[in-house]
């Protein structure tokens, strides 16, 4: 009985039906997620021998020799004239397996996402800090790609991104665009912002805050001038800033505090949502811009008061996510129920929902 797996055709079909991610592994059947959904590919149980050939097409040759010695490891591999896709391989009970996540080559705008058009602001600055944050998931690195191809589009400039691994590929347009992957054109985040900041850039975009060292890389690059752009793992504006200073020791907080009061310009947090009409997804963002009053709620750690500026701060093009998710609700594109699931202030979405709660920015 032939039970060959042939990845490179399981992948051309899974970006056919739409599939936003790809999990493999041993003694299970394939699974594809779609519309945010897992759902089990009806297929023979994959073998290690299945996965081993996987692995000798999908993985680059120069890290081939580093299957047997990581446990993890990430690259991107490309099926021309169908579609880019990150590739994580990791292991489990001692087998390995892959998760693949589908980066088409098309790159939307802000208006093509149904992001918040006030988002394009971030992209007409000339310096500072921008952070897009959310889940895995959430469609960060796409709103990403979207603000640096505007950049790309309207005004000359260098562009550098520094990625684990590259994902959206860019042409130069009025702009140049610089990619360099981890490992493959720099050995980390923090080299890569370092040796950037020689290479004349105007935009630096970091793929991942993940550590104390690239969070102080990337405020030095937006203190000296250049507009910066990262993705961290977070799910608010002031969960982010949180994140952020809890990274350094408890002596150095209250200069962290300054530093990311003067560089940071906003930050987008945003989730996925299951559309009602059961097919596709739409974004729900919080927006913050930092306003001369928040930035001083950051240096004095008054971070609390921001969510009140930012449920106010409809003049400044600000959203809370519950201003988001009733958007939602009201063109009747999610349900109540689902709105809520997605909510971190449950109660005050409820109050919108019974009309007690009455704020601006809606």
């Amino acid at each position: 009985m032939d039970n060959s797996f042939d990845i490179v055709s399981f992948l051309k079909k899974a970006v056919t039906i739409g599939a936003s991610d790809v999990h493999l592994q041993v003694n299970e059947h394939p699974v594809i997620r779609i519309d945010g959904k897992i759902t089990k590919v009806d297929m023979p149980l994959l073998t290690e021998e299945n996965l081993k050939e996987a692995f000798n097409t999908l993985v680059p040759q120069n890290i081939k020799g580093k299957i047997d010695s990581v446990f993890d490891l990430d690259f991107a591999y490309e099926i021309p004239n169908c579609s880019r896709f990150r590739v994580n391989l990791s292991r489990q009970l001692g087998y390995a397996g892959l998760v693949i996540r589908t980066i088409p080559y098309n790159i939307k705008n802000i208006s093509e996402l149904n992001l918040p058009e006030s988002i394009e602001q971030f992209a007409t600055l000339n310096n500072g800090l921008v952070l897009i944050t959310g889940p895995t998931g959430s469609g960060k690195s796409t709103t990403i790609a979207s603000l640096i191809d505007y950049i790309n589009i309207n005004y000359p400039k260098h562009i550098i991104t520094i990625e684990d691994p590259v994902e959206f590929i860019f042409n130069n347009k009025k702009s140049i665009v610089s990619q360099r992957q981890i490992q493959i054109d720099t050995p980390s985040f923090p080299d890569g912002i370092k040796y950037a900041l020689r290479q004349d850039p105007d935009v630096i975009f970091v793929g991942e805050i993940r550590d104390e060292e690239t969070i102080t890389a990337a405020l030095k690059a937006a203190e000296t001038g250049h507009l910066v752009f990262a993705t961290i793992h977070t799910n608010d504006a002031i969960q982010t800033v949180n994140r952020i200073v809890n990274m350094y020791n408890p002596s150095d907080r209250d200069f962290v505090r300054t530093q990311l009061a003067q560089v940071l310009r906003g930050t987008v947090s945003q989730k996925l949502l299951p559309l009602k009409a059961g097919s596709g997804r739409r974004p729900a963002c919080e927006v913050l811009v930092v306003t001369p009053t928040v930035k001083d709620f950051i240096q004095k750690d008054k971070l609390e008061e921001i969510y009140e500026l930012v449920k106010k701060g409809s003049f400044n093009n600000m959203l809370t996510m519950n201003s988001s998710l009733y958007r939602l609700y009201e063109q009747d594109l999610i349900s109540e129920e689902t709105a809520l699931e997605y909510s971190d202030n449950k109660t005050e979405l409820q109050q919108m929902f019974r009309g007690v709660y009455h704020g601006t920015g809606m």
